[in-house]
């Protein structure tokens, strides 16, 4: 299993790539999933939101995020499909 590298402030990756207490902001999606992406949306995933990563289960999926003041929970799968800038 390849490893992800750790991003630091500034630096732009996917969300799944953040680790526990990070936060980041949403900068784009890309995915050919029309039913994905409009899910994501309706969930509050937009472009400019502020995610922050709360906690991450111990087999590393599903990933519990903070956004516009709810806890979601969301596979790690779904979560690189959107780019982030780390805050």
């Amino acid at each position: 299993m390849k490893k992800s590298r750790i991003l630091k402030s500034g630096e732009e990756g996917h969300l799944s790539d953040l680790r526990r207490g990070q936060k980041c902001v949403v900068l784009d999606f890309h995915n050919d999933n029309a039913v994905l992406r409009r899910r994501l949306l309706d969930m509050g995933i937009t472009k400019g939101v502020e995610i922050e990563i709360k906690k991450i289960a111990p087999l590393g999926d599903p990933i519990d995020i903070m956004l516009r003041g709810y806890e979601l929970c969301i596979r790690k799968s779904d979560m690189k499909s959107i780019d982030v800038r780390v805050i």
